[in-house]
């Protein structure tokens, strides 16, 4: 029997924009009711190809078969007829709208032709949050007031609101916790059991595993692999395949002795009501502390108060012995504390800017003259940095936005060196960093703390707390339920003990 022919057959595609090639002749073929990974470093063209999917972007060449006939894609509106939906990672919902009127949004029932049917619209929303394994979530509720997971599912609803047979998801996991990725999964399993195809972007090869079936890879704009089985390529290999080169060792050596000095950065009995309670953690020079844990579990919410970003109900920290003053930012940085947040694009970055202005932005008194800024003084300390930390491309002078994932972090690392800043904090320090990029910021953290930083490590990746950290703390709904040293931990006992773990475990 002849295979059935792909639902989406794209051929050829190439895309250029001003001195950037993006894609150059690449190939994707689809088939109905599959999960078919995307993946590749930023650069790679991924972001490109699916906005051409999705009608964002005009290909300059190529062909787009849909249903075994040649269309071309000239609107998002155009691929929606069709019934293909994109859900980007940044969700483009209006918050200030219900659930109900963003699932319509643009296609709302009418009567007579102009009144919107409120009513239809919210039945007919909850019918599909009821497909999707969620009628607790209210089709009248505004979507600013609803969680990241839910959000979430509402771009799902959105896109099945049309008679959808490709549906692309982009980094749909970023911001989710573990029971979160798994009811998305089972999510995407229902869809693809009713012939929806699925195409998958995600940095997390362990996710590919689960969820896909093949998988294609991007590199400098070219497919160097089309339909390899997800479940089965080895992950050296595809690895390789998105970097030009072998990846043996993702994480750099730690040291085979624990830090013997003195305290840099200790946390006694600091707590905030509601986030996490009174805990004690202390961090040495040359040490990497990692705090693993699910979303809320109170996390990131002990990095801020560390930083001072919100004010501790007890408890103090200190640097170098000496406390801080609660809840001042100023008087952290000051002692000689960074912080690279989570949200780097929105908390840490200025992306207008240059790379140059984003390095300096927190020493540019160091380059005032008499109420001028020396630009060249400027420039050479923020190339330098940059040069230490090996951020491409080497021209501080380009606009930090243009940066890939990765390079934006670097970036965000180099303000704190230029800084001299002697405790470095991360919260998740690789979200949206691709595989060959992530390995090279692990180096330059390991190579930091080796030179006498005390890094205290955030992440939702078990592995990459397990793999960066000297020493893990775990916490479950706000208490530390075991601190030990990192070889002496594994995945599985990690995840039993922020599943299952209780203060007294």
């Amino acid at each position: 029997m002849a295979p059935e022919p792909p639902l989406l057959s794209m051929s050829g595609i190439t895309k250029s924009f001003p001195g950037v090639r993006a894609l150059d002749g690449v190939d994707l073929a689809v088939q109905a009711g599959e999960v078919h990974c995307l993946l590749g470093q930023n650069g790679a063209g991924k972001s490109t190809l699916i906005k051409v999917l999705a009608g964002a972007h005009q290909p300059d060449s190529g062909t787009i078969n849909w249903r075994g006939e040649a269309v071309t894609l000239r609107s998002p509106i155009a691929a929606m007829r069709l019934g293909i939906a994109t859900i980007y990672q940044e969700l483009d919902l209006v918050e200030h709208l219900s659930v109900a009127e963003n699932v319509h949004l643009g296609h709302e029932p009418t009567a007579a032709g102009f009144v919107v049917r409120q009513r239809t619209a919210r039945a007919s929303t909850a019918r599909l949050l009821e497909r999707l394994g969620h009628p607790e979530v209210d089709p009248a509720r505004l979507v600013g007031e609803l969680s990241a997971a839910q959000q979430q599912i509402v771009s799902m609803a959105r896109a099945l609101s049309h008679d959808v047979r490709l549906i692309v998801m982009d980094e749909p996991s970023a911001a989710l916790d573990p029971d979160e990725v798994d009811n998305l999964f089972r999510i995407v399993a229902s869809l693809t059991a009713d012939g929806v195809a699925v195409v998958y972007i995600s940095h997390r090869l362990e996710e590919i595993r689960r969820i896909g079936d093949r998988v294609t890879v991007l590199k400098d704009g070219r497919a160097v692999a089309g339909g390899l089985p997800a479940k089965t390529t080895p992950t050296r290999d595809v690895v390789a395949l998105m970097t030009g080169r072998n990846v043996e060792y993702v994480f750099p050596q730690r040291p085979t002795a624990a830090p013997a000095g003195a305290p840099v950065l200790e946390a006694r009995g600091l707590s905030r009501a509601g986030e996490f309670a009174p805990l004690d953690l202390t961090v040495r020079a040359g040490e990497i502390v990692g705090l693993a844990g699910l979303v809320g579990s109170g996390r990131s919410e002990v990095l801020e108060t560390i930083y001072g970003a919100r004010k501790p109900s007890t408890g103090q920290v200190l640097v170098d012995g000496s406390p801080l003053r609660p809840g001042s930012v100023r008087a952290a940085v000051r002692a000689g504390l960074g912080l690279a947040p989570e949200e780097r694009k929105a908390q840490a970055l200025l992306m207008l800017e240059s790379v140059t202005r984003n390095v300096s932005v927190s020493t540019l008194s160091r380059f005032s003259r008499g109420g001028w800024l020396d630009q060249r003084a400027e420039l050479g300390a923020a190339r330098a940095a940059t040069r230490e930390l090996s951020l491409r491309p080497d021209n501080p002078s380009v606009p930090v936005r243009t940066l890939s994932g990765g390079n934006q972090q670097k970036a965000v690392l180099a303000r704190w060196l230029l800084r001299g800043c002697r405790v470095l904090l991360l919260d998740e320090p690789t979200r949206g960093v691709d595989v060959g990029a992530r390995a090279e910021l692990y180096a330059v953290v390991r190579r930091l703390a080796d030179e006498g930083l005390a890094v205290l490590l955030v992440s939702s990746e078990v592995p990459e707390v397990l793999g960066l950290a000297d020493r893990v703390l775990v916490l479950r709904e706000g208490h530390v339920v075991h601190e030990a040293p990192a070889r002496e931990l594994d995945e599985h006992r990690v995840l039993d003990l922020v599943m299952e773990g209780s203060p007294a475990s």
